[in-house]
C-alpha cells in the first residue's frame, strides 16, 4: 500500500532494510551534506542526532526511480504512465478530520534558526538554506493551488531569502507587487516522494492542481487543513509546515549557492518570505534534500519526460519511449527512442524535442533496439549508426536554462541533436549479432 506520510515510508523502509540509520553526531554545517553526497542521494538516510536541534532529520527518500516507484506502490515502469493518468485525472483532497500539523503552533516572535536543522551545504554557500520545503500558492483566482520546490535562505528571525526561478510563479508575484500586495505562501516539509513529483510537472503546460496530482499518484484524497495565517491548505500529516508572505518592494542579498549543475549561482537581489507560523507535529521529522543530489534530479527528470513524451508524440507517433538522463543533471540531456517509418523521423522527434523544452541541451535519438536507459547501449548507437556530417545538426544562438553555466554567461544556448537512428534503405545492414540461447545461459550450471 502507498505511503501518504514521512512515518509510514521510513517504518517501511526500516521493514525491508532500505532505511540507514546515522547514529553518530552531525553538524549541519557542511557534514551532513558530506554524508549524504558520499551515497549520492539514494539512499534513505535517517539522522538521529544533527548537532544543537533534537529531532531527526530524513534525506534521500526519492533518490531512485525505485524508491519513488516503491513508495507509491508500483512499479518503476509505471512511473510515466501513472503520472499522466494522474494529470489527466487527478484526485480531489479532503478536508482533514485530524491535522497532526496542528498539534504545535506558534506565532508571534518566531526565531526558525532555533526551531529545526538549516544546512550550509557547499564551501562558498552564503549562508544556510531550506531546500526541501514544497511551496503551496494559489493561482491568480485563488481556486488552485500550485506546488513547487524553492530554496530559501535563512534571514534574521523569521525571515528567508526566496529564489523564483518560474517565470510563471515570479509573473504572478510581481503583478500583486506592483499593487503592494503581499504573496501568501505555505511550506510543507516532512512529506513523501509523490507530493515532490508532483511538485515538478509543468505549471504552464499542466494546469491540473498538483496536490491533486499527488493524491491520484497514491491512489487515495490526501487530508489537507486550512492554515492557521494565510488562506491556504496544506497537507495533514506533514511533518513541519511555515506560513508566511513574499514581502512586496524588499530585496536581499541571495547567493553564492551550488546549483543543480554542479556549480556555483551567482549573488542576486532576491524577495523575502516573512514567516507568520510554524506548525509541526510532536516529536516532527525533519526532512531535507541535498542539492544536486540524485533526490533532486530524478523527480525534476520524470516529470520532464512527460513533457517531452507529449511534444515527440505530436508529429512522431511511433516514439516508444524518453529519458531524460541524470548525467545531464536531470534536464539538458535526453535519449528518445522511436520506431523509425520513414526517413526524417529521427530529426523530426529532436526539433520537436527542442521545441517543447527550452532546457534541453544535448538530444539522441535512437532505434527501438536500443535501450534507452543504458548509457552504454546508447553511446554504441552513436558509434556504429552516427555520421556527423549527416545526423548531426545544431541550432546556435537558442534560450536555455538560466541554471546552465555556459548559458548563464552568453545569455543563450546552442542546441545539438543527434539522429542515431538507422537509414531505412540500409537496414540489412545493422543486424545486431545474436546467439541464440545466450539470455537462457545460467553459468553455475557450466562452472
Amino acid at each position: 500500500m502507498a505511503s501518504t506520510n514521512v512515518r509510514q515510508l521510513l517504518a517501511c523502509w526500516e521493514r525491508s532494510g532500505k532505511l540507514l540509520r546515522i547514529r553518530r553526531e552531525v553538524s549541519p554545517h557542511f557534514e551532513l551534506g558530506a554524508v549524504v553526497k558520499a551515497v549520492k542521494g539514494r539512499q534513505p538516510l535517517l539522522f538521529e542526532k544533527v548537532r544543537d536541534y533534537s529531532m531527526p532529520m530524513a534525506v534521500g527518500l526519492g533518490g531512485s526511480k525505485e524508491l519513488i516507484a516503491e513508495s507509491m506502490d508500483m512499479e518503476p515502469a509505471d512511473l510515466l504512465p501513472r503520472l499522466i493518468a494522474a494529470i489527466v485525472q487527478p484526485l480531489p483532497t479532503i478536508e482533514a478530520q485530524r491535522a497532526p500539523v496542528h498539534e504545535n503552533v506558534l506565532t508571534g516572535r518566531i526565531n526558525l534558526k532555533n526551531l529545526f536543522p538549516v544546512c550550509t551545504y557547499h564551501a562558498e554557500d552564503s549562508g544556510a538554506y531550506y531546500v526541501s520545503g514544497v511551496m503551496v500558492v494559489k493561482d491568480r483566482d485563488g481556486r488552485k493551488r500550485y506546488t513547487s520546490i524553492r530554496r530559501m535562505q535563512l534571514l534574521e528571525g523569521n525571515r528567508t531569502g526566496i529564489l523564483i526561478s518560474s517565470p510563471e510563479l515570479f509573473g504572478q508575484f510581481r503583478e500583486m507587487e506592483e499593487r503592494g500586495e503581499p504573496m501568501e505562501a505555505a511550506f510543507m516539509f516532512g512529506i513523501v516522494p509523490a507530493v515532490v513529483l508532483a511538485s515538478q510537472i509543468s505549471t504552464h503546460l499542466f494546469h491540473a492542481d498538483k496536490l491533486e496530482v499527488a493524491s491520484a499518484l497514491l491512489g487515495q484524497p490526501l487530508p489537507v487543513v486550512r492554515c492557521k495565517t494565510v488562506g491556504l491548505e496544506v497537507l495533514a500529516e506533514a511533518e513541519v509546515v511555515f506560513e508566511g508572505r513574499i514581502l512586496p518592494g524588499i530585496r536581499e542579498p541571495e547567493g553564492p549557492f551550488g546549483e543543480l549543475g554542479g556549480y556555483y549561482g551567482p549573488l542576486t537581489e532576491q524577495p523575502v518570505v516573512e514567516i507568520s507560523a510554524v506548525t509541526f507535529r510532536n516529536d516532527p521529522v525533519w526532512q531535507t534534500i541535498l542539492p544536486a543530489s540524485y533526490e533532486e534530479k530524478v523527480p525534476m527528470a520524470i516529470s520532464r519526460e512527460i513533457a517531452l513524451l507529449s511534444s515527440v508524440r505530436q508529429v512522431v507517433p511511433g516514439v516508444q519511449d524518453v529519458h531524460v538522463t541524470l548525467g545531464g543533471v536531470g534536464r539538458y540531456h535526453a535519449v528518445i527512442r522511436i520506431r523509425k517509418v520513414q526517413e526524417g523521423d529521427g530529426k523530426t522527434a529532436l526539433l520537436a524535442a527542442f521545441a517543447g523544452d527550452k532546457d534541453l541541451k544535448h538530444v539522441v535519438v535512437v532505434d527501438e533496439d536500443v535501450d534507452i536507459h543504458s548509457p552504454l547501449d546508447v553511446e554504441w548507437a552513436i558509434a556504429t549508426r552516427v555520421q556527423a556530417d549527416l545526423d548531426i545538426f545544431i541550432v546556435p544562438g537558442a534560450k536555455g536554462s538560466p541554471l546552465e553555466p555556459s548559458h548563464n554567461l552568453r545569455g543563450v544556448s546552442a542546441k545539438m541533436g543527434i539522429d542515431a537512428t538507422v537509414p531505412l534503405a540500409e537496414k540489412a545492414a545493422y543486424r545486431r549479432t545474436h546467439i541464440p540461447g545466450q539470455d537462457e545461459i545460467d553459468l553455475a550450471r557450466y562452472v
